[in-house]
Order: structure tokens, then C-alpha cells, then sequence
């Protein structure tokens, strides 16, 4: 099937117009560093269409929410695992997709949804979801764009069932391609995705480990621009530790790198109060400021219910930018710039454990490619509650009294003198532990609807003691089919 042209998008107004798609803005890397030096956390949405109108509106809304917004191009689920053919029948009997399929539209109608959107003030990235990216990739070279997300575990073992030596494969085939583009002129910028590995109940040193993994990966094959990624969890402290834990990560593996750490809104169950939601996305500008880091992947109010629309991520974009720039600015705050850490901040338990994985990993093969396959083949790396057949499989994970993400069995990662192991999850304390941070922020909403004098309950607030019992089923989400897993909520209709 050929790549379909609407005939209802007009051409660029002028020559011009082509010719600036074409001119290299200042790289992603640039901007984000650009914003953090003057005291702005980048902003970001989560949205993608099919329809390149509606495509082309949403990044002119997200545009103009606030300062310090990056645009984002999220791609359809037949993309994103190269099914290309069922994307263009979708789109020729007018079946909208939950992302914009880039492969399948012709570069003129690609062309048309960013003339004169991005520009310097304003880079676009595109987000996939691919074990096997090359051929996205490839298109958003051709329309200009350099910046993406990913990496050869994140990208595959929550997605499907992709072998893991291929996603290796794929995306060091992916990253040797941005890496030429640098010959070009341009600055490749690619975002780990392994902050975020399921979205919830991974405890934090597996994530900064494998998110520093993957940013080394990039590093080898010679990308100079990289963002580490790290999802929002259930404890602010423990959350803290974690990002700085990332951060002295990131300082010590990648010399003459352009890098900065992106914080993920809590990508789990989402609180169903418009309230509750708010202060969720609140805390976590307030923590990406606290932690220095330099750009947030924001979520919506109608992230409990269904995919958001354009107005709702613009709505988040301003509360999160606004309550960057207060907590930023509150009484003790250093004023403007970004701020220090304090001595001492990273020697935390986040940082040992992580750091344990990563040299366990570096020390199996020169090749990182090679060492991350012999690390989950011997159970080194080891994502709890994930069903890939490349992953062991034997650790678990439980929230703790003081609402803390723990261990409760490590399998044959090598962490057992850094790390304390608490009570086993039963069924029942999974399902508590799935919805722990939503039960928490609907709870303290209407706690204050119904008694507005009353002080809000604290963000560290803590829950009942989860009951010990044999091993856990997994949870439903991840039995979903691998095409709308985990990228649902990332999308627009």
C-alpha cells in the first residue's frame, strides 16, 4: 500500500516555508539546557493523532501553554511495531489511530503538520515504543526532527515479545544512524525510556540502573546529546534520592555529553479526582525542581477515565510550569537558576543499589550489548512483574509502611548486601499496591472538599502494613496485547 496524501492539507504557504522545515533549529539538548540555566523547567505533553489537522493544532496549542514547552509526536500502535499496512487501511477508511503514523503518511503531509511550528523556540520529539525503530527513525531524519526516546531493553521487554537480541540489534543499528547524522550538523538528542520500566512498582535502583545502562549504549555509539529518564514513584523522598542517585550516575559514565535527567508524572493509576490528579502533577514539578532535573513528561485530569484531549494537556503544561516556578521561587529557594544539591544528596540507598547493578552488568562483556543479554539471561537485570520471556521473572517488589518501593525478592540480582528485603505481596496487597498512589490523592481531596480548614494529608502519608502470602499473580495490565500497552494514556483521540 502506498503512503496515503490528504488532499485536504494545502501545501507550505511558500518556498520559504520548505526551506525552513528543513533548517536545524538549535537542539533539543540545547533547549532544555538553554531553560534550565535561566530557572524554567521544560514542559512536556504526552499526544499524538492520526488526523494531521488535528495533529498540527495540538502542537500549536502546546506551543503557546507556557515557557519552555517541547512538542511531542506520539506514534500509533501499528507503527510502532512496523505494521505499517493495517495503519494506511485505518487511515483510508478514515478509522482514527492513537498516534500519528509516520511511516505511513507521505513526507508532504508530514511536512505540512510542522511548517511553521517547530522552530528554535519550540523542538518536536517524536515518541514510539519500538523494539525495532529503524524505520521510524529514518522518517523523522528525512523531515528534519533529531530527537527521540527509547533504548534496547525499555523499548521491548514491557511492549511484547520481541527477542531481546534483536531490540540490541535494532537499536544499535538506531543509534550508529543518529550518531551519523552528527556529520550532517546536527545534534541527535535520544531520552532513555528505562526510568520508566512498567510505569510502577519497579523500586527505583533497577530504574536508575537501567536507565544509566541504556544512556552508556547511547554513549557508545557515539551520541553526544542524551536525556536519562525517571518515572515519579510512590514515596517524594524516595523519589529525591533517586533522581540524584541518577544524576551522580549520569556525571560519572558520560564525559562530553550533553545530558540532562527528564522526571515522568506517575505513569500508574491515576487518581479519578479532578483534585487528586492536580496534586500529583503538582508534587512532581515540585520534585523535578527539588532534584535539578530539567524537564517533565506531564499527565492530564482525565488520565483515570480516558485519553485526554488537546485542552487538557495544555491545562497541565500551565499548572505544571506554574507550580515549577513557585516552588522554584517559595521562601529559601535559590533564586532563578537551577538548583544545587545538596552535599551528599546521591550517597543514598537509591545510588549503591544502582550503582551495584550497573558494574555487575559492565563487568560481563566489553560489548554493552552483549553484557545486557548475558544480564538478564543470569538474572542480573530482573523487572518485576514483567512477562517477557527474556526477563527471569523472579523478582517482586512491595510499598513499604512509610510508603517506600522495596524488594521483597531479588532473584539472582546482585544487590543482596546493598539492599533490605521486606514481606512477600499477596493478590490482595498487589491490587493495594496498584492503586496506592491513586487511593492516596483522591483520599486527601476529599478529605480537604469535605473539611477545607483541615490541614491536607502529607504527600508521604503511609498506608496499612500489606499482608504476607505466597507469590502474586501479575497484574491485568500487563496481559493487555503488546500493541496498546503502556503507551494508552500517551495518546489523544
Amino acid at each position: 500500500m502506498t503512503a496515503p496524501v490528504r488532499t485536504d492539507v494545502p501545501p507550505p504557504a511558500a518556498p520559504a516555508g520548505r526551506i525552513a522545515a528543513h533548517r536545524r533549529p538549535r537542539s533539543f539538548g540545547r533547549f532544555v539546557a538553554e531553560s534550565q540555566a535561566r530557572g524554567t523547567l521544560v514542559v512536556q505533553p504526552r499526544m499524538g493523532f492520526s488526523d494531521p489537522a488535528l495533529m498540527r493544532a495540538g502542537l500549536l496549542a502546546t506551543k503557546a501553554a507556557a515557557d519552555g514547552v517541547v512538542g511531542t509526536m506520539t506514534i500509533d500502535s501499528y507503527t510502532r511495531v512496523n505494521d505499517e499496512p493495517s495503519a494506511v487501511r485505518a487511515l483510508n477508511s478514515g478509522v482514527p489511530l492513537n498516534g500519528f503514523p509516520l511511516t505511513s503518511y507521505s513526507p508532504h503531509t508530514s511536512h505540512w503538520v510542522l511548517d511553521g511550528v517547530r522552530d528554535a523556540g519550540f523542538p518536536v520529539q517524536i515518541r514510539h515504543g519500538s523494539a525495532r525503530p529503524q524505520r521510524i527513525v529514518a522518517a523523522l531524519a528525512r523531515l528534519g526532527l533529531d530527537a527521540t526516546e527509547g533504548g534496547p531493553v525499555s523499548y521491548c521487554l514491557p511492549y511484547g515479545r520481541t527477542p531481546l537480541l534483536d531490540s540490541v540489534r535494532n537499536w544499535q543499528e538506531t543509534c550508529d544512524f543518529l550518531a551519523g547524522l552528527r556529520g550532517t550538523g546536527a545534534e541527535p538528542h535520544l531520552e532513555t525510556f528505562g526510568g520508566c520500566m512498567l510505569g510502577q512498582l519497579c523500586p527505583p535502583g533497577l530504574l536508575v540502573a537501567i536507565s544509566a545502562l541504556e544512556a552508556l549504549f547511547f554513549h557508545r555509539a557515539g551520541l553526544r546529546s542524551i536525556s536519562l529518564s525517571y518515572a515519579q514513584q510512590t514515596s517524594q523522598e524516595q523519589d529525591r534520592d533517586a533522581v540524584h542517585a541518577l544524576r551522580r550516575l549520569a556525571a560519572e559514565l558520560l564525559p562530553d555529553t550533553d545530558w540532562h535527567v527528564v522526571l515522568y508524572t506517575y505513569m500508574g493509576l491515576y487518581p479519578q479526582t479532578r483534585s487528586g490528579s492536580l496534586d500529583l502533577l503538582e508534587r512532581s514539578a515540585e520534585l523535578a525542581v527539588e532534584t535539578g532535573a530539567a524537564r517533565l513528561i506531564v499527565k492530564t485530569t482525565a488520565e483515570a477515565h480516558r485519553i485526554p484531549k488537546v485542552t487538557e494537556n495544555v491545562e497541565a503544561l500551565r499548572v505544571a510550569s506554574r507550580a515549577a516556578a513557585r516552588h522554584r521561587t517559595r521562601p529559601g529557594a535559590r533564586d532563578g537558576s537551577a538548583p544545587v544539591p545538596p552535599a551528599g544528596a546521591a550517597d543514598n540507598a537509591v545510588y549503591a543499589e544502582a550503582r551495584a547493578l550497573v558494574d555487575a552488568v559492565l563487568d560481563l562483556d566489553g560489548d554493552l550489548g552483549q553484557a545486557l543479554l548475558k544480564a538478564f539471561a543470569r538474572g542480573y537485570l530482573d523487572v518485576p512483574f514483567c512477562l517477557h520471556p527474556d526477563n527471569a521473572g523472579r523478582s517482586r517488589s512491595h510499598i513499604d509502611a512509610s510508603g517506600r518501593l522495596t524488594w521483597s525478592e531479588i532473584g539472582a540480582m546482585p544487590i543482596g548486601h546493598v539492599t533490605d528485603r521486606g514481606r512477600r505481596l499477596t493478590a490482595a496487597g498487589l491490587f493495594e499496591a496498584l492503586s496506592f498512589v491513586q487511593r492516596r490523592h483522591d483520599r486527601a481531596a476529599r478529605t480537604a472538599a469535605s473539611a477545607p480548614s483541615a490541614p491536607a494529608p502529607s504527600y508521604a502519608s503511609s498506608r496499612p502494613p500489606l499482608p504476607s502470602s505466597s507469590r502474586p499473580p501479575l497484574p491485568a495490565a500487563a496481559r493487555r496485547p503488546a500493541a496498546h500497552r503502556q503507551h494508552t494514556q500517551e495518546v489523544a483521540p
